[in-house]
């Protein structure tokens, strides 16, 4: 099973980028690679919740809520409908203090299953795409709000 993970360091307390990021219809507000999200089930923190996420191409993924958990400021959730090939995906965002800097240290993480010739190219655009370009993102909102 394919593993994808992204890290990365944002300039701005742990609480507030959860707080940002923690609406689970919040993709649009700082992911460059989502042009709209859509609750078509629950609420932004309601487990169980689905979103219909457009993308910058067009493309519709619908993912479902599984865990939104503020103690350890997290969510997990899963694909429902993807463009991708992907089955069985779960991915987790979290985002932890980096307590001798005060910054958010925020990483992002995916397990799924897809064809073996798709493995390797849907591993490297998740976690570098995806992942790594929202976190990016954060980063640069952020150190704007500076």
């Amino acid at each position: 099973m394919p593993r994808a993970y992204a890290s990365g360091v944002v300039p701005a307390s742990a609480d507030a980028v959860w707080s940002h990021i923690r609406d689970f219809n919040s993709l649009p507000a700082w992911h460059p690679a989502i042009t709209a999200s859509e609750l078509t089930s629950g609420a932004g923190a309601e487990v169980g919740a689905l979103r219909r996420l457009t993308l910058g191409d067009g493309g519709i993924v619908v993912e479902r809520l599984l865990v939104l958990d503020d103690p350890d400021r997290s969510v997990t959730y899963e694909f429902v409908e993807n463009p991708f090939g992907a089955r069985r995906y779960t991915a987790t965002l979290r985002v932890a203090p980096v307590t001798a800097t005060g910054e958010a240290f925020v990483e992002w993480w995916a397990e799924f299953d897809a064809e073996a010739a798709d493995e390797k190219g849907l591993t490297d655009f998740f976690a570098d795409a995806v992942y790594g370009g929202g976190i990016a993102a954060l980063g640069e909102l952020f150190a704007a709000k500076g």
